[in-house]
């Protein structure tokens, strides 16, 4: 009995001595990550669904400049798989906050839950975002307005980023 005693006060012992790792207090390193990454990106199609590429060569001032750059620019080489569904004929874009309104000449050719509609709302927000930094790309409502057939949206990107 005086043996199962002394080995329950060693194993006592040990378990409270711990494994010899000295406590640390807290180690400051900024503020915690959150939401998506700052800078301007192009969203693009693909069987997967919508892709982000970075936009590293081109300055953004206006969002009607990223809607030219998204219709005329094909994805780079090393992004395989990814094209632009978006062809627009006439078109204005304006944006104040978390509100981007596009203006569409004629009829509007996708039925606002497709992937086109989807690299216009996400590379829109990601814009106005970059033009206007205190507004989170998350928080940003776009809303197209043909001249002919019903207005659409407003959507936001995260309707588009599930594929």
């Amino acid at each position: 009995m005086r043996l199962r005693r002394v080995a329950v006060a060693a194993a006592l012992g040990i378990a409270l001595t711990g494994c010899g790792v000295q406590p640390t207090g807290v180690i400051g390193a900024g503020e915690p990550a959150t939401g998506l990454t700052r800078g301007m990106r192009l969203y693009y199609a693909s069987a997967g669904g919508l892709r982000a590429v970075p936009l590293i060569d081109k300055e953004v001032d206006s969002l009607g400049g990223v809607l030219k750059l998204l219709g005329t620019r094909t994805p780079p080489a090393d992004q395989a798989g990814l094209t632009s569904l978006v062809h627009l004929g006439g078109y204005s874009a304006t944006g104040s906050g978390t509100r981007v309104t596009v203006r569409v000449e004629g009829p509007y050719g996708e039925s606002g839950r497709d992937q086109a509609t989807g690299q216009l709302v996400c590379t829109l927000a990601r814009a106005q975002s970059v033009l206007e930094p205190e507004v989170r790309t998350d928080d940003v409502e776009v809303t197209l307005r043909p001249t002919e057939g019903e207005v659409l949206g407003p959507y936001r990107c995260a309707e588009f980023l599930n594929g």
